[in-house]
């Protein structure tokens, strides 16, 4: 392809922010638009970051000369978006989650592949330190094969950015989950064909739960799933909005294998490894290992020291803009453009605006494209059927392998 990108930015609330100055920065952009129904917004962001203004989603999807979005709308307008772009001719980046149903993930994946075009989902958890850490130790071999894995976000309504806004208080969790199944299911490099889930339902002072509170009649403000894997294992993932208090709020908590198993817990990461040189007579042991100052950010690391360190942990303190060890291979393919620019969360926004913006300049798909995104959405949206009815084993879709 190799045409310089002009990219139009839709949606200027809380989070785009963070990526307008990358997206502008990057040596594959020529131009950045910003776009959001409410025009204050627009024109806020625009006197900010020194960009322009398009008024509307349509002037957007008619201008040729426009060859991305980046979609930061609210979450459960993601699927009509992004459609409407794919059919445009346009490239997308979206944040999460990729659409609100199966049906809109099955529509997004054949219009990428009849368009074309590059579509990426900006999943920042596929480059936190622990998911990282897991799928490099899984490649490795440490692991053996998979048994159980288990990951989370936790993270509670009154803190989560739609927490003050009715029209997605009342949002089932699992529309939202690949800040838990992305991890997982990225770390051992398999997919979910079966689920089963149960939830808890909200308070029934909190009236923006519950049949008839919310276009999805969904009464469970937790939900938790139990996902059957191709490759034999099995996984759990948590979705929770009633509790889960600063930081970390998404994470691996565990990995087992056949020879080796991870486990995290604040600001520990250890490895436990089947010791494989005991003669057959022998006491099985293992060999355990802190992988801590490799999994770590950097502010923790030059931190360890400080009084109530890991409080100050558990309350977010080195984890927005720090890199870890186990990350630093990947920055350095980052453009100098970006070298005095602001980071977030566990750093990796740079990673993921270089790989769309390399992706859609070279037309060569990124690791979190459209297959990716269905693998991951695929069975929260499945899991959310099977809470309504009991929990009742529910097999997910697989027609991102076509």
């Amino acid at each position: 392809m190799n045409e310089k990108l002009t990219i139009a930015i839709v949606g200027c609330g809380a989070f785009a922010q963070f990526f307008v100055p990358l997206f502008k920065a990057h040596p594959n952009t020529e131009k950045v638009y910003v776009c959001d129904i409410i025009a204050e917004r627009a024109k806020e962001y625009s006197e900010r970051f020194g960009v322009e203004i398009i008024d509307t989603y349509e002037q957007i999807l008619e201008d040729k000369s426009i060859n991305c979005i980046a979609n930061f709308t609210q979450r459960h307008l993601h699927g009509d978006i992004v459609k409407r772009a794919l059919r445009a001719g346009k490239n997308v980046y979206s944040a999460v989650p990729m659409a609100s149903t199966v049906e809109e993930c099955r529509e997004i994946v054949e219009l990428v592949r009849e368009s074309g075009k590059i579509y990426m989902l900006g999943e920042t958890c596929y480059y936190y330190p622990c998911a990282m850490y897991c799928r490099e130790a899984y490649a490795e071999g440490k692991f053996g094969k998979f048994k159980y894995g288990a990951s989370q976000y936790y993270h509670h309504i009154d803190a989560i950015s739609y927490g003050k806004r009715h029209a997605e208080r009342g949002m089932p969790p699992l529309l939202y989950p690949t800040h838990s199944t992305g991890m997982i299911l990225a770390a051992v490099d398999s997919y979910a064909v079966k689920v089963s889930c149960f939830g808890t339902k909200a308070d029934p002072s909190d009236d923006a739960f519950g049949k008839g509170n919310n276009e999805w009649d969904n009464e469970f403000i937790d939900q938790f799933i139990l996902m059957e894997l191709a490759n034999g294992g099995c996984a759990r993932v948590t979705e929770a909005r009633s509790f889960g208090w600063c930081k970390p709020s998404s994470y691996i908590s565990s990995l087992y294998g056949t020879k080796g198993g991870y486990e995290f817990s604040n600001a520990q990461h250890i490895l436990v490894e089947k010791d494989m040189t005991i003669g057959k007579d022998e006491k099985e042991r293992v060999n355990l290992t802190d992988v801590s100052d490799y999994v770590n950010t950097s502010g923790m690391l030059e931190n360890y020291g400080s009084p109530d360190f890991k409080n100050k942990v558990a309350n977010g303190e080195w984890q927005w803009d720090c890199v870890a060890k186990v990350q630093a291979k990947e920055m350095e393919r980052l453009p100098k453009e970006y070298a005095s620019l602001p980071n977030g969360h566990m750093a990796t926004h740079k990673l993921l605006i270089d790989d769309f913006c390399t992706a859609a300049f070279t037309g060569k798909k990124p690791i979190l494209d459209e297959k990716f995104a269905a693998r991951v959405n695929l069975p929260g949206l499945v899991a959310i059927e099977s809470a309504k009815n009991g929990g009742i084993p529910m097999e997910v879709p697989t027609f991102f392998l076509d």
